[in-house]
């Protein structure tokens, strides 16, 4: 009996990480920044801010709220709090009085932004204590976000149209990881993207992905883009087959809107597990397969007409993925766009620029589609005259068990001294 209320015991750092759960479920979002810095002051830290992502991915914003620390906005590109967001990992940073913390805020697989605290020394139970306050404190950012605008408003650093204002509303996070598979998504222009979506799922072993370009431009070409995202994830959630799915989009497409309008689309299933991909292509560029860095085919597929052309039943195409492999969809807007002397972008441009980047050390899905984002927009001088969007897919395999066994190796046994 002494042994088991030793072990149930309340410590420090459960009372610390107790009291932001127990609180969590009635807490405006306006009160999240104080108590935040309540429990990090608890601990002996000051100058707390929450960095949140803007919507081009080029810098973290922070927060405002009282008793937090606002600062200026930090570059994505070459600072600790883009580093510790684009990794994924803890930097911290000495300082004359101190060490200065960056802690990624990662909301189930997602990155919602970083949190930075300083504190005058930095110990093994601190940076436990301080990564696993940072998950609470992102899963609360993630579940008030439903329903407020604070954080919408935060990240936002121009005026968004209200085409981009639908489309926004209408995606899934921007990055999913999970042991066996990354994914990762980007759209541009940024505030005015109108026609471009994406979407995916992953139920049991199967990606379900779609990634498609509404023709036109401005609001019809979002109302097009929300009733195909609309109609795609209804026929995802009760049937099976790719082949289901395009005729239930092409079908309410061409309901709603007549024969003279039409989506492009990419719909695949990956089993996360085995590598094997299932594709149907209409109408769209096809996916580009990246292996050690470097292209290597298109991933071609038979002729599909258009969802809302009234278009036969597909033909699937079966691909197999090896370990590592990345899949890289992507709109024509990314080589449509015409560069200097009036030619488009082109396929072969947009394959050295994968090429190129190839080579240098990979930083993960996120990281490397956001370089490889801006990269392309440089490349064509700075212009986004139609929508832009890159999805890509990493596999990996294996199996994710052990996260379910409590001293297994991802997850271990918790010390009675954790305080």
């Amino acid at each position: 009996m002494d042994e088991a209320s030793g072990d149930r015991a309340e410590g420090f750092g459960e009372r610390l990480l107790g009291l932001l759960l127990d609180r969590a479920r009635l807490m405006p979002p306006q009160l999240i920044a104080p108590l935040i810095a309540e429990e990090v002051a608890g601990i002996g830290g000051r100058d707390v801010s929450v960095l949140l992502q803007d919507y081009a991915q080029e810098l973290l914003v922070p927060l405002p709220g009282r008793k937090l620390h606002v600062g200026r906005p930090e570059p994505m590109a070459d600072s600790p709090a883009g580093r510790a967001f684009l990794s994924a990992d803890v930097v911290e940073v000495p300082q004359a009085h101190g060490v200065r913390m960056y802690l990624p805020l990662l909301g189930g697989s997602d990155q919602v932004g970083v949190m930075a605290v300083t504190l005058d020394a930095v110990g093994d139970d601190d940076r436990r204590l301080l990564r696993r306050l940072a998950g609470l404190v992102a899963d609360m950012l993630v579940t008030k976000s439903a329903y407020t605008d604070q954080f919408f408003q935060a990240r936002r650093r121009e005026p968004m149209s209200l085409s981009a204002e639908i489309q926004w509303s209408l995606l899934p996070p921007l990055t999913m990881t999970v042991p066996q598979v990354a994914v990762a998504g980007i759209l541009e222009p940024t505030y005015r993207v109108a026609g471009d979506s994406f979407d995916y799922a992953l139920n049991d072993d199967i990606l379900h992905v779609a990634v498609i370009d509404a023709m036109g431009h401005a609001l019809d070409a979002a109302v097009m883009a929300t009733v195909a995202i609309g109609a795609y994830r209804h026929a995802r959630r009760v049937f099976v087959s790719l082949a289901e799915k395009y005729a239930f989009m092409d079908d309410a497409i061409s309901r709603q809107f007549g024969p003279d309008h039409f989506v492009t689309a990419q719909l695949m299933h990956i089993n996360i597990a085995t590598g094997e991909m299932e594709l149907v292509n209409a109408g769209h560029p096809a996916p580009l397969l990246i292996r050690d860095g470097k292209v290597m085919r298109q991933l071609e597929s038979a002729t599909t007409l258009p969802v809302g052309f009234g278009g036969e039943k597909p033909r699937i195409r079966e691909h197999t993925l090896q370990q590592g492999d990345r899949v890289l969809c992507y709109t024509d807007g990314i080589i449509e766009e015409h560069v200097a002397g009036g030619e488009p972008f082109g396929e072969e441009r947009l394959i050295r620029c994968v090429n190129r980047l190839g080579e240098e050390p990979a930083q993960g899905v996120r990281a490397d589609l956001r370089r490889l984002s801006h990269t392309l927009k440089r490349e064509r001088g700075g212009r986004t005259s139609d929508d832009a969007t890159l999805f890509m897919i990493e596999w990996h395999g294996g199996a994710a068990d052990h996260l379910a066994v409590l001293d297994g190796p991802a997850l271990p046994k918790l010390r009675r001294s954790d305080k």
